[in-house]
Parts: structure tokens; C-alpha cells; sequence
């Protein structure tokens, strides 16, 4: 029994789940939970997906997030989605730094915008364009990595959103438009996150606003100062004339 468990009497499975940064742990854990309650009839796929009809004229308003949440029941091909989920949100987050403020309005930034293309390409689900937004900037912000796809084929990872579509295309037979939602919704937060700001002075208009910030990270330790002293001299100024 010893030898099953982890560092801290935890199991491995514990472990690896309580390592997951907090927003890719979430949406892990709701992606299998949603899975799970179709399986148990507790609810039907016909309840989650996005339909801009049920949403802004039934006001069914947790489709805006069940849409990210479905990847079909239990089978292998969910592991493979779930799987792809972990990793690549995993490593985005993990390199986004200590706080969630920057992934979160990332995860809010690819929503919004593949909410708004859903429409155009009959996509009521939309978990996998997500997932495979998030594999895009990784591998353009990783171009040295080397993957290895089914043991078979070794590459650097730019080209691993181009691999994913010829697979999918491959086994069903039809075009990849999930994917190429997640290209084109990736690569528009790539270029204006790293390619756009060294060539405008820095300039990063995706970036979290400040107001999203402080919900995750508080004031802003120089903000804060600046208040404080403003107030310490606000308080000399009113004791002055006393003083006199």
C-alpha cells in the first residue's frame, strides 16, 4: 500500500491532479465531470451546446460554457482530447507565470472569439477548437521542442497543429474545421503577444486589463504605496494648520 502512494501519502493520480495550475485543474475536472453526467442520463448533450437562439432568446446562458466542456462520453477518443487538454493548458499556464490573471484572459479571449465564428462554421461544440488554440501558441512559442507523433513521425513542434489536422482529416475523412478554428483564433493571440509588441514599443493590446488583474493578484504593490502616501499626505496637510 506504501508503495502506492505518492510524496505526502497522496496516490499519483492525486498527486498529478493537485499539480495542475488552477485554471487547466478546473477545466480538466469539469470536462470529465460534464462527460460523466451525460453518461449517468443526468443530462443530454442537447442541453450544452452553443446555439445563439437558445442563449440570448431562452437565456439558457451556461451553454456560454458548457460549449467548452463536452468532448462526447467516455471512450478513448475523450482521453485523447482530455489528454491534449492537460498537456498543452498545463504547459500555457504554467509559463504564463504565478498568477492565473494572464491565462484566464487568454482561456476568456479564445471563448469570446470562437463563440463569435461558431455561427459561421455550424459548430455547436466547441471544446476541441479551444484545446487546439491553446496547442497552436504553444508550439509557435516552443519552435525547438521535438515531438514524436504515434511513435512514428519526429518534428518540431510548429508543426504539430498542421500534423493534428492531416490526422483528423485522415480518420474522418472531412475538413478539420475545429482545427483550423484553433489555428486562426491562436495565431491572431500569438502575433499580437510576441510578434506585435517588439515592433510598436512594447505595445501588448492583448494583454489583461487592470481591472482583470486585480481580481487575481489584489492591488498592485506600487499602486498601493501611492495611495498610502497620498494619504499620509493628505493627513500632514490637515494637521498643519492646527500646528500653527
Amino acid at each position: 500500500m506504501d508503495q502506492m502512494m505518492g510524496d505526502g501519502g497522496r496516490f499519483p493520480l492525486e498527486t498529478w491532479f493537485w499539480e495542475m495550475p488552477i485554471c487547466t485543474r478546473w477545466w480538466t475536472t469539469a470536462t470529465v465531470l460534464t462527460s460523466g453526467l451525460v453518461q449517468c442520463q443526468l443530462v443530454t448533450p442537447f442541453q450544452l451546446f452553443y446555439s445563439y437562439r437558445a442563449v440570448f432568446q431562452k437565456s439558457q446562458y451556461w451553454r456560454l460554457l458548457t460549449t467548452f466542456l463536452y468532448f462526447g462520453p467516455f471512450s478513448l477518443d475523450l482521453l485523447f482530447h482530455v489528454y491534449f487538454l492537460q498537456r498543452y493548458s498545463r504547459l500555457l499556464e504554467e509559463s504564463s507565470g504565478r498568477s492565473p490573471a494572464h491565462f484566464s484572459w487568454l482561456l476568456v479571449y479564445a471563448m469570446t472569439f470562437l463563440i463569435a465564428l461558431s455561427p459561421l462554421v455550424s459548430m455547436p461544440f466547441l471544446g476541441h477548437p479551444l484545446s487546439s488554440t491553446l496547442v497552436y501558441i504553444w508550439s509557435r512559442r516552443n519552435p525547438d521542442a521535438r515531438l514524436s507523433f504515434l511513435g512514428l513521425l519526429v518534428f518540431t513542434a510548429p508543426y504539430l497543429p498542421w500534423v493534428l489536422m492531416a490526422f483528423s482529416l485522415t480518420l474522418h475523412g472531412t475538413i478539420p474545421k475545429d482545427e483550423i478554428m484553433g489555428v486562426i483564433v491562436g495565431h491572431i493571440w500569438y502575433f499580437f503577444t510576441d510578434v506585435y509588441p517588439p515592433l510598436h514599443g512594447g505595445s501588448r493590446p492583448l494583454d489583461p486589463p487592470m481591472w482583470w488583474r486585480r481580481l487575481f493578484e489584489g492591488r498592485p504593490r506600487e499602486e498601493t504605496a501611492n495611495a498610502i502616501n497620498n494619504e499620509i499626505a493628505v493627513a500632514g496637510a490637515d494637521i498643519a494648520p492646527e500646528v500653527r
